[in-house]
């Protein structure tokens, strides 16, 4: 089974999406692994860096995004159905290896969700709707990758700004999580407030299961070479140090670079459109130190287990 992977901050704007999709390209592109990419936000932005909007249409009418799964268990039909298999769009960007569940700028009603769980709770005599939302979230995206999760070696989840359900879910379901972070101070509290969020997260749901998700790394992004030599950025260094450790600060950084955002223009990561410019090579060069990393936490991992195994 490989890595599910969130990239989430509780700020908008801090280039999740394009760091998203240009991560999820250089694995497949370099390293030969075979990526999905989800697109859990209904601004549709990774969707739309993969694939054209007339292609989204045609599959929005034909319910081919992940609106149907969110649909199907919310309201299970018996009727003949769509897998998560014929919604997957297999080596988009022609990129073998590279495949991508789309969003949908409608995913899911959260009256309904809410009708459905406390008509649950009735049903089974739940006194509290809390333990019955909980395990909602819990299992909502798990069960809808749950057919193909041992098919990828990372599953990357772009979760929308904020904390909706769809995030929660990830963060449940995902090993590990990337915060993207612009080097400025209101950044610093986005990452403080998710960080906030997913311990508590963790602490609703230990009765019933451990959430085990761990910080992959925090990512500065759209930084330039006035603002890295200014008071501000060694503020916010220092301040995020303090908090997470300088080991959980990435020391690749994405430059401002325009060319990130005309590749956006052809539906196609920087890292395809145009492989030879800054901001492509400090995703190159990121997407490396991310696997060095997951290297490390393995290596720990084992050594933890080896060590439980001999004092046993």
């Amino acid at each position: 089974m490989g890595y599910v992977i969130a990239t989430a901050n509780m700020k908008g704007g801090v280039g999740k999406t394009t760091l998203t999709v240009n991560m999820a390209t250089c694995l497949t592109k370099n390293y030969g692994k075979r990526v999905l990419v989800l697109d859990l936000d209904s601004q549709i932005s990774a969707t739309l860096s993969l694939m054209s909007p007339v292609d989204f249409a045609k599959l929005r009418k034909q319910r081919r995004t992940l609106r149907y799964l969110i649909d199907d268990i919310i309201n299970p039909s018996s009727r003949a159905k769509l897998t998560i298999r014929d919604i997957i769009q297999a080596q988009v960007c022609n990129l073998p290896g590279l495949d991508l569940l789309p969003g949908d700028i409608d995913l899911y009603d959260e009256f309904v969700v809410s009708e459905m769980l406390h008509q649950q709770a009735v049903n089974l005599g739940e006194n509290e709707f809390e333990t019955i939302w909980n395990r909602f979230e819990r299992v909502l995206l798990g069960k809808i990758l749950e057919p193909i999760r041992e098919e990828y070696d990372f599953i990357i989840l772009d979760c929308a700004p904020g904390y909706n359900l769809l995030t929660r879910s990830a963060l449940a379901t995902s090993n590990f999580y990337i915060l993207p972070a612009k080097p400025e101070p209101l950044s610093v509290v986005g990452i403080q407030l998710l960080e906030r969020r997913i311990a508590k997260l963790k602490e609703s749901h230990e009765h019933e299961a451990k959430i085990d998700i761990q910080m992959l790394g925090i990512v500065f992004t759209m930084s330039n070479a006035n603002f890295l030599s200014g008071r501000y950025y060694k503020q916010v260094m220092q301040r995020v140090s303090q908090d997470f450790g300088e080991a959980k600060i990435c020391q690749t950084q994405i430059p401002t670079d325009v060319n990130v955002a005309k590749a956006v223009d052809s539906f196609m990561p920087v890292v395809l459109n145009n492989s030879g410019t800054a901001g492509s090579k400090a995703f190159f060069q990121l997407t490396q130190e991310l696997l060095q990393k997951l290297e490390y936490v393995e290596r720990e991992k084992q050594q933890r287990t080896n060590l439980e195994f001999a004092t046993s």
